[in-house]
């Protein structure tokens, strides 16, 4: 784990790029727990045969201290006891040649990330990697959903049997219906529409088979956006937030896009220094390590960089000797005085 850790945060392209590097620093290694010499073939066997359930577990352990320790997110503006959770996924495309195995489309191959985004932490929650082929919407039975938490999902998400299921947890949903959505109004609410809200409505889903798997009520709010010049219809189980604030929460599904976006420029997920699903998993969980534990370190130590700013040092500083959080102090760029010098002046 230290090795492929190592790799992610030295941005190695493959395992020979990695022994090398790490083989360059021979007197260090051995002090570092990497042991008395680092090979490709070992490597490469752990990548095949050691069971990335290991990673996955540790990854979940360090993502419960991080929620413990990272606080809320300054742009998340609604006052809310439960969690808030974006649940999407994305495709990481691969050689059909090389990866066999995962299938997706023809001559193409592909495995596909699904993530639980904690909103108000900027934390993965829970990580569930499949070949490409597998629908999304077969994901959410693996969630485990916390009383009392909101789950935002797009519109791909659309299961009412599966959404049901949310509300059966006593769980709350956000998600954008489909424009072939059929809809009972049985009454309205008073919304003002200068807020972009046109309609707030209750009711039930039309159709004998729709109705049989979600037969309760169900809230429709419909949301213009000005900025984008687009309209939204959203369903939800929550009869208790404004229209507006369930508009909000909603965009606010836009950070694990936004989180997908982000470890693929900065970590080792595109490119992979093993052929087997297990060696994909591990490295795709020890990405998520990595982004936790950075976070940890940002949050404990009350670093003003950004993440991606935090990486971009210790990717640099892997070796050196220099404590971390003298290594991360912002230095006060306002207090530096240039030295004085007799060059001559161009004009």
């Amino acid at each position: 784990m230290l090795c492929m850790m190592f790799g992610q945060l030295s941005s190695r392209e493959s395992l020979s790029d990695l022994v090398l590097t790490i083989n360059a620093h021979q007197s260090k290694i051995y002090h570092l727990g990497f042991g008395i010499s680092v090979s490709k073939a070992n490597l490469a066997k752990a990548n095949e045969r050691r069971d990335w359930r290991i990673f996955a577990d540790f990854a979940y352990s360090l993502i419960g201290q991080a929620r413990q320790c990272c606080i809320t997110d300054t742009d998340f503006q609604i006052n809310l006891l439960g969690s808030v959770y974006a649940f999407d996924s994305t495709i990481i495309d691969l050689c059909l040649s090389v990866f066999w195995w995962a299938g997706f489309r023809k001559g193409k191959a592909a495995v596909k990330l699904n993530v639980l985004f904690d909103i108000k932490t900027s934390i993965p929650n829970f990580i569930h990697i499949t070949d490409g082929l597998t629908h999304d919407v077969n994901s959410l039975d693996v969630l485990f959903y916390e009383a009392g938490s909101y789950y935002i999902l797009d519109r791909g998400y659309v299961d009412f049997e599966r959404l049901y299921h949310i509300h059966l947890q006593q769980a709350f949903f956000v998600i954008r219906a489909k424009t072939n959505l059929q809809f009972n109004r049985m009454y309205s609410h008073k919304c003002n529409k200068e807020t972009g809200v046109k309609c707030d409505q209750i009711g039930k889903l039309k159709g004998y088979q729709v109705l049989k798997k979600y037969p309760e009520i169900i809230r429709r709010i419909k949301f213009y956006d000005a900025e984008n010049d687009r309209t939204f219809i959203y369903l939800t189980n929550n009869f208790e937030l404004s229209a507006l604030q369930i508009a909000l929460l909603y965009k606010y599904r836009w950070k694990v896009e936004l989180f997908f976006k982000w470890i693929k420029q900065h970590l080792k997920i595109k490119s992979f220094w093993g052929t087997s699903f297990n060696a994909v998993k591990i490295q795709v969980y020890i990405a998520i390590i990595t982004y936790t534990l950075v976070a940890m370190v940002k949050s404990r130590l009350k670093i003003e960089y950004s993440t991606y700013e935090i990486l971009q040092i210790l990717g640099l500083s892997l070796l050196d000797k220099t404590p971390i959080n003298e290594l991360l102090k912002n230095p006060k760029h306002q207090n530096v005085k240039e030295p004085l010098c007799n060059q001559l002046k161009i004009f």
